[in-house]
């Protein structure tokens, strides 16, 4: 087994810390990759609409090491991951306070990145249910730690105990919640593509699929009452039951060097999912979400890779490898406008993190990889830029948002801009 070790400030240093409430508003926390809602939502009360450079205040920085890991936050904690070569090759999970960035505590164990590509770093985003936070380290170690100590309460190597799978650039699906289960997409043989673990426990309760470990965090959808994942791995797409793991539909699709990535999106009882090499799929489900059928499917025009798009009223915001940011009819696929990469500069791997920052008045805000924040219109008839700042470094990891503030990291630092008084 890996060394590991854990280090933390004295319990005390956490009393003068606000729990947080059951009634809290969604704009005010960011627990798990794309926010809330999982949809890349925020929606404060108060979003201007333009970000004036005379509001905008950076409240901290704090030195941290590399990785792609997004953001969270709970409250007045934000937390990280991070990978470092010396002393000792390790991976740390990182909470700092929320208003003033001090480390509140971290946890540190050993790993091997060996020739892990693009190795700089831990890929997953922490999640935050309630009192633990739950991780996936970009060689298979999971844990569950206390969110207020840092403790940990279980943890397992997954690719030791499970026998996962590494996928080329590492694991990057973020750790999913759902009911008293953690699901944790690591490719596990034999048929665990999807392991489910007692979250408390971290005693395994079901596997799901043969396939390989992509990078796609699982998305949570209900309709009519029932609730399904979709999982998109290097070969299909996935209905799956997060009761048992029952595989209730599924659409091949076997994608070039396994880059399963984007998370799906689904509205309009339509199933969207998006990939660099073979283009986007639309897949019409069911009512009770049982059976599936390929509503259309475009290989040239609409290529995303690792930003998952937006949706609004049938409508798609996508970014696309070789044309910026697209809008397009969820039903149809129609295009209707591009962005002439706008949003991001044109690249090999475009990459900008897309956030509905007011939706009901057509805001979005990204967070390109040169780390500009841009705040735009985004409707049927166009692209409109509100206004543009430099935030960070150049950088692929997703920011949170919360309250007024962004909190966004690079390899080198992560920093909380307050963006308007």
């Amino acid at each position: 087994m890996n060394q590991m070790y854990y280090r933390s400030t004295s319990l005390l240093t956490f009393i003068w810390i606000t729990a947080i409430s059951l009634t809290a508003p969604s704009y005010a926390n960011w627990p798990q990759w794309r926010g809330a809602t999982g949809t890349g939502e925020w929606n404060p009360d108060s979003f201007p609409g333009k970000l004036e450079e005379d509001a905008v205040k950076t409240l901290w920085k704090q030195r941290i090491n590399g990785g792609y890991a997004g953001v969270t936050v709970d409250g007045e904690r934000v937390f990280t991951m991070d990978y470092a070569k010396s002393p000792a090759e390790q991976e740390r999970i990182l909470c700092f306070q929320a208003d003033t960035g001090t480390l509140l505590w971290e946890h540190a164990y050993e790993v091997r990145y060996d020739s892990l590509d693009y190795g700089s770093g831990p890929r997953a985003s922490v999640t935050i249910d309630g009192d633990f936070a739950y991780t996936l380290g970009a060689v298979g170690h999971a844990f569950c730690l206390e969110v207020a100590t840092g403790r940990v309460v279980w943890s397992i190597d997954t690719v030791a105990a499970l026998r996962a799978q590494i996928p080329t650039w590492g694991f990057a699906a973020s750790p999913v919640i759902w009911n008293e289960l953690a699901i944790l997409h690591v490719g596990a043989q034999p048929g665990g593509s999807y392991i489910a673990v007692d979250k408390k426990t971290g005693k395994e309760v079901w596997r799901s699929s043969n396939d390989p470990a992509g990078y796609c965090t699982p998305f949570h959808i209900e309709r009519e009452g029932i609730e399904q994942f979709i999982g998109w791995t290097p070969e299909h797409i996935h209905g799956i039951s997060p009761a048992d793991g029952k595989v209730q539909w599924s659409i091949p699709y076997k994608v070039k060097y396994g880059v399963s990535i984007a998370s799906p999106i689904f509205a309009d009882g339509i199933a969207l999912v998006s990939g660099y090499w073979h283009g986007t799929r639309a897949i019409q489900l069911d009512p009770k979400l049982e059976t599936a059928k390929l509503l259309w499917s475009d290989e040239e025009n609409l290529c995303g890779l690792m930003s998952q798009p937006l949706h609004k009223d049938g409508y798609i915001y996508l970014l696309d490898k070789a044309n910026g940011l697209i809008c397009f009819e969820l039903a149809t696929g129609k295009i209707l406008w591009k962005d002439a990469h706008q949003t991001t500069p044109a690249d090999r791997n475009p990459q900008a993190s897309l956030v509905w920052a007011d939706k009901a008045n057509d805001l979005i805000c990204a967070l390109n990889a040169n780390g500009e924040l841009i705040v735009a219109t985004c409707t049927p008839e166009g692209f409109t830029e509100q206004s543009r700042m430099q935030l960070i470094g150049k950088t692929w990891a997703h920011p949170a948002f919360s309250k007024n503030r962004i909190y966004a990291r690079s390899d080198r630092e992560i920093v909380a801009v307050q963006l308007w008084q």
